[in-house]
């Protein structure tokens, strides 16, 4: 009679154990949205409500009394658009950080794949995002939204680097955050910066006039810049104008560099992964 291997207890194979246990990855996503407005009057319409009052605050700011809704077509979509793949990258980003102080009192009773609840917070924002999405559409085509195949393709192109570059940074920063709780305090200041070191606001031809060329190429590896231009790619240049072959605002290479942010951002979720794995043994005492 053989006897199987034995195995290391409380090692295991990282993120593919997560997606081996399908179930208590739902069981957790579950949890996290049923709680999230618990007890709130306006619910999930929190969700509309946040990003609608953003959108007003910076269109008025940046649309009205600076004048960028007069110099580009479409203002409101282009800055809606871009505004709410950043918040789910930073949402996200910020809700994984904090997932394994959160869910500690499960860290120390029971052993089960613990980056499963940084995924989680992921996939949660992904669908805090999702009412969003649906409303911009909505609004898009109502101004005459007309993409072409390619354009149709960024948008989940653009999700997916925003999600996977939230994943591989949240996984880094929930662990060093269990040992040192400053890298909270950390993560709020890089969600602060996001917003504006992004081309959601402005257009990527005003960055590469002030920028030196190599920091400018250093600005677009950047994959929230590369998930922003992939997502006004889709969502705002069919409502202009300026047909798909036309790169004028959006600059020559915007799929290029959404393809090279795909990269960067599946690279960070492997560094993010060595991290937590390095760190992993001490969640217990240090919770």
């Amino acid at each position: 009679m053989s006897v199987p291997a034995l195995e290391q207890p409380g090692r295991g194979l990282g993120l593919l154990d997560v997606f081996r246990n399908n179930y208590l990855l739902t069981l957790l996503v579950r949890k996290e949205t049923r709680l999230r407005y618990r007890g709130s009057i306006l619910g999930w319409l929190w969700s509309y409500v946040k990003p609608v009052a953003q959108f007003a605050i910076f269109y008025l700011a940046m649309g009205e009394f600076m004048g960028l809704n007069r110099s580009m077509p479409n203002f409101a979509i282009f800055l809606f658009s871009g505004l709410i793949i950043v918040n789910f990258f930073s949402e996200a980003f910020d809700n994984a950080t904090r997932s394994i102080v959160v869910n500690s009192s499960l860290v120390k009773k029971i052993y089960l794949p613990r980056e499963m609840f940084p995924v989680s917070s992921v996939i949660v924002s992904f669908v805090n995002f999702f009412p969003q999405l649906i409303l911009l559409i909505a609004v898009a085509t109502f101004v005459g939204w007309h993409p072409s195949w390619i354009q149709l393709a960024a948008m989940p192109l653009a999700i997916l680097i925003a999600g996977l570059f939230a994943t591989g940074l949240g996984l880094m920063f929930c662990a060093v955050n269990v040992a040192l709780r400053d890298a909270q305090n950390v993560v709020e200041l890089i969600v602060l910066f996001t917003i504006w070191l992004s081309p959601v606001f402005y257009h990527i031809d005003l960055v590469a006039r002030v920028l030196p060329d190599w920091l400018f190429v250093l600005y677009q590896l950047n994959p929230v810049t590369a998930a922003v231009r992939a997502f006004h790619f889709a969502i705002w240049m069919p409502t202009t104008d300026q047909s798909p072959g036309v790169w004028t605002i959006m600059g020559p290479n915007a799929l290029t560099m959404a393809g090279i942010g795909l990269l960067v951002a599946i690279g960070f979720v492997f560094l993010g992964q060595l991290v937590f794995r390095r760190m992993e043994k001490d969640f217990a005492q240090d919770l």
